[in-house]
């Protein structure tokens, strides 16, 4: 095996490159390079680049140090760019007689100025000149910069005299950060010294306040525009909160305000503690490692940590699979744990500067500049102190005089709505090792744990602090576990940990009734549920406790929560509940997304799993809670809907409110109100109207949509049209309603399902229905786009158009689905084996055939067509999207209208349908059927 280098300058030889460069000299002409010897000159740079970078990620994979990486990348730069100087200054553009005017340093600002380089990173340069410009050191700045950019290098450049990077980093904070990183690569040496020199006298001295302030307002300002949280599953490595910028940020305050030039000196300044800038070296290392192996793989600056590269990242680190862990997995949860340990270290040291510079800076401090600064007693407690607003300790011994104390930090700041002094909160984290079986155990520990839990105020804000600083992990063993963890798939957007913070966080929002308007039903029911909060914020926040674990985590978590409840003050009944609530908290949403919900079987189910009107409502609040703390957009109008109606269904079974009428007396008794409704109507075309739906149409539509259906079709009939669509906005379900009169075809669906796939539609429900005179009547639900109800009719109109040109055969359906759908994101990186069940009880007229597979364009199309095709009629789809995977159900007989009975031809259908999902249905025969079925609807 080859020998790994190790050196820096194993990475390019300085000598021969220019030896090399001076070679290609003698193409020289006036003006320059001749032009094959400039091209010669271009690919002899791009080679050593290139060869170059390769070196650094054999080096990056065999010793895995990050920051050197970026060290060496950096050093190559370096090498390239004096020897171009040198190049330039020697062979292209000498000056015979320099003049004192006729210097100039290279200097190397931001990131290149720290000499760290990502692969794709951009070069950021600065000339620096002794006066203002000359015709020589133009020359040579446009010649190095014309061959950088030949190069393919993305070059951040300036041009400036000593007396200009002066006033305008006085008036630029930019600018004034990149020159605080300055490095001297080439050039005139002096130059640079006197630059740093009058930078440092007549820029950085007495400055340090405001410049502190500066750059805690950008930090700020990135953190909101990149979504506050450090735990989204696709981390920005780079700007994130957490990342690389954070570290960056941390040295540029220390290194102005305390006027040094290394980091390490930090710690002789008393900033950091030897530990704490050991835990950032460290940090750093990984992220530099993480970033470059980014910019390795893709082959450009790359800063977000996609999921379509999250799998490779993790093998070239060397991570491998645990139970209950993949090895992508378990590398995320080492970067969100890197991320934590930036952002807990970031807070307690730029807080301790903001505390610092309030006593200097008139309003510096934003939060408590009208405050006065005294320190005061914290009433009831000798431990704890105000100070400028904020609970601090009144000495050193607080917490190992009583370990409580760490519990009663969070309470007493809750109760009196105070900040936290970074004092206290270093002091915290410095005493974790405090948190013992003892105090998990005692009494007066979990009476405070649970009033910070069930807080009336801001629970959320302080589970997050509590996380942050460690105790919360500590605390809770079993919490501390699901810290950091990600869960490796489109669908859930933060770590375990956070999502279960957040569904707090709405679990408190809905007891404040600030979500009425979304949480109608919720609204109302929370009132009802007050001797229930502390069984209903407990469940919210151990409902995931579980997760990554080999078994089932809700069973597991049930599992826990029985262990942990007694506790915390709980008696065996609540224990119960919550242990209950824990294990079925998927349930409910479960069936209202993929059950028939006008199917009385699958209410009756329901209701016989959930038992009482209590546990319903709980199990009702905790599901909405779960659905809206997975991030944003997830939730909608169209799962409240499927939620509110499957509650109020349940409740009627459950205090005995369904009628026990048989389903014939029930289907004339709708008969008879439908005819009613009509009366305006002649009566033979009520006659005719009202024999043409069978009893299951009757029973499943109510009636305001009967007589919109009825007046759709006697227009459509009237018009002379065997093909409409009719389209109704639902704003508050965000979901619109297309229904679809067509001759009936077995393939019906499959052809509307492929029109809405090409028309980019995500059909989330459907409802088939035959009419005794061969037509059908279906009924499809997509995703709403638009916020505008005449935005979102006319998209609607629209994607209705193009499944009457599919039906009426004036478009081929395979040609557009190809032209006009796009890969779904994460099609290539995610495995989802496919799987399809039957299953004859959940149903007592059908069979109930579910799917769940990788989602793709085409999808729904091609499962309905090859269902179709084995001689089954759909009576209802349900389609549901977990970010990259969909749990497909649908509602089947067989011709005859009976359910599948037989086992060889139910191995069959699941056979046929794995190959569907496995495979796609593109082969020539199943475009034709697609096309016979348009045909024969036009016919």
């Amino acid at each position: 095996m080859a020998k790994i280098p190790l050196k820096l300058e194993d990475i390019v030889d300085r000598a021969a490159l220019r030896r090399d460069m001076a070679a290609l000299a003698s193409g020289t002409v006036k003006g320059g390079l001749s032009a094959s010897s400039r091209a010669a000159l271009i690919q002899l740079l791009k080679d050593r680049v290139a060869q170059g970078k390769a070196v650094a990620e054999t080096m990056l994979k065999s010793d895995g140090g990050g920051t050197a990486c970026a060290a060496r990348i950096s050093h190559l730069m370096d090498e390239v760019i004096s020897a171009l100087y040198d190049f330039a200054a020697t062979h292209i553009y000498p000056a015979k007689n320099p003049s004192a005017a006729e210097r100039m340093a290279v200097v190397a600002v931001g990131g290149y100025g720290r000499g760290t380089l990502a692969p794709g990173s951009d070069l950021d340069l600065l000339f620096v000149l002794p006066y203002k410009q000359t015709p020589w050191g133009e020359q040579i700045v446009e010649y190095i910069l014309y061959v950088l950019w030949d190069l393919g290098l993305k070059v951040g450049h300036a041009t400036r005299n000593i007396d200009e990077c002066v006033r305008l980093s006085r008036t630029d904070v930019t600018i004034r950060t990149s020159i605080l990183e300055a490095r001297f690569v080439w050039g005139d040496e002096r130059l640079f010294g006197t630059l740093i020199e009058r930078f440092d006298h007549d820029v950085v001295k007495d400055t340090g306040p405001e410049y502190v302030q500066a750059k805690l307002t950008e930090r700020d300002d990135r953190h909101a525009r990149g979504g506050e949280s450090r735990y989204l599953v696709e981390p920005n490595v780079k700007e994130g909160k957490g990342g690389l910028r954070d570290l960056q940020t941390l040295f540029w305050i220390g290194k102005y305000y305390y006027r040094v030039r290394s980091a390490e000196e930090l710690v002789e300044k008393g900033v950091f503690t030897r530990r704490e800038y050991l835990q950032f070296r460290k940090a750093e290392d990984f992220l530099w490692a993480v970033r470059c192996h980014m910019h390795f793989l893709t082959g450009r600056a790359e800063e977000r940590l996609h999921f379509d590269i999250q799998r490779d990242i993790a093998e070239r680190l060397g991570y491998t699979s645990h139970p209950g862990l993949s090895a992508v997995e378990r590398f995320m949860k080492h970067y969100f744990l890197t991320a934590k340990t930036v952002g807990d270290l970031t807070r307690i040291f730029c807080a301790a500067l903001e505390e610092e510079q309030a006593k200097h800076v008139p309003g510096f401090n934003r939060i408590f500049l009208n405050f006065s600064r005294r320190k005061r007693k914290l009433a009831g407690t000798s431990d704890f102190i105000v100070d400028n607003h904020r609970i601090n300790i009144a000495d050193e011994q607080v917490f190992e005089r009583d370990p409580v104390n760490l519990l009663r930090l969070f309470w007493l700041a809750d109760k009196h709505g105070l900040e936290f002094h970074p004092d206290a909160l270093k002091l915290l984290t410095r005493s974790l090792k405090l948190v013992d079986r003892a105090l998990r155990r005692n009494e007066e520990a979990n009476r405070l744990f649970m009033e910070v839990l069930t807080s009336d105020r801001n629970p959320e804000l302080n589970l997050r602090r509590m996380n942050e600083a460690g105790l919360l992990g500590n605390l809770i063993p079993d919490f501390g576990k699901i810290v950091a963890m990600m869960q490796f798939n489109m669908y859930h957007h933060y770590t375990v940990d956070e999502h279960l913070i957040r569904c707090v966080g709405v679990l408190s929002e809905l007891e404040h009734g600030d979500a009425e308007a979304i949480h109608p039903l919720a609204h109302t029911l929370m009132p009802g549920l007050r001797r229930h909060r502390d069984i209903l914020y407990v469940t919210v926040l151990f409902h995931d406790i579980a997760k990554g674990r080999p078994e089932d985590h809700s069973e597991a978590g049930a599992k826990i929560a029985r262990r942990l409840c007694p506790h915390m003050g709980f008696s065996k009944a609540d224990t119960e509940t919550i242990a209950w609530l824990i294990e079925n908290h998927l349930v409910m949403s479960l069936t209202a997304q993929t059950r028939d919900l006008n199917d009385r079987k699958t209410i009756q189910d329901f209701a016989d799993l959930v038992q009482s009107v209590d546990r319903l409502k709980l199990l009702l609040i905790l599901t909405v809670c779960d659905i809206r703390g997975v991030g944003p957009g997830v939730w909608n109008g169209w799962k409240g809907q499927l939620l509110r109606t499957l509650y109020y269904e349940t409740e009627l079974q459950l205090t005995g409110g369904f009628s026990e009428v048989s389903r014939a007396r029930r289907a004339e008794q709708a008969r008879a109100a439908l005819a009613e409704v009509l009366s305006g109507w002649s009566p033979e075309a009520r006659k005719r109207y009202l024999g043409l739906h069978y009893d299951n149409y009757l029973l499943a539509i109510g009636q305001e949509d009967q007589l919109r259906h009825a007046e759709f079709i006697h227009e459509a009939d009237a018009a002379g049209k065997r093909l409409a669509t009719m389209v109704r906005t639902h704003q508050f379900e965000a979901v619109t309603e297309i229904t679809i009169l067509s001759p009936d075809h077995p393939r019906l669906l499959s052809v509307i399902a492929g029109a809405c796939a090409a028309a980019g539609a995500n059909i989330v429900d459907a409802q088939i229905f035959t009419t005794t005179d061969g037509r059908a009547l279906d009924t499809i639900l997509i995703n709403r786009e638009f916020d505008m109800d005449e935005d979102e009719r006319r998209r609607a109109q629209r994607v209705g158009k193009l499944i009457e040109d599919v039906l009426s055969g004036k478009s081929w359906l395979p040609e557009m689905i190809e032209k006009r759908t796009k890969p779904k994101r994460g099609s290539r990186v995610f495995r989802i084996k496919p799987r399809a069940d039957i299953r004859n009880t959940l149903s007592n007229r059908f069979s109930v055939i579910e799917v769940a597979c990788l989602d793709r364009p085409g999808l729904l199309s091609e499962i309905t067509g090859a269902i179709s095709d084995l001689s089954l009629d759909i009576a209802s789809a349900h389609i549901t999207t977990f970010g990259e995977k969909v749990i497909d159900t649908f509602y089947v007989t067989d011709l005859t209208g009976q359910k599948v009975e037989n086992p060889t031809r139910q191995d069959n259908i699941v056979k046929t349908l794995i190959a569907v999902m496995e495979n796609g249905t593109t082969e020539r025969g199943g475009a034709a059927r697609s096309q016979s079925a348009a045909k024969t609807a036009a016919e």
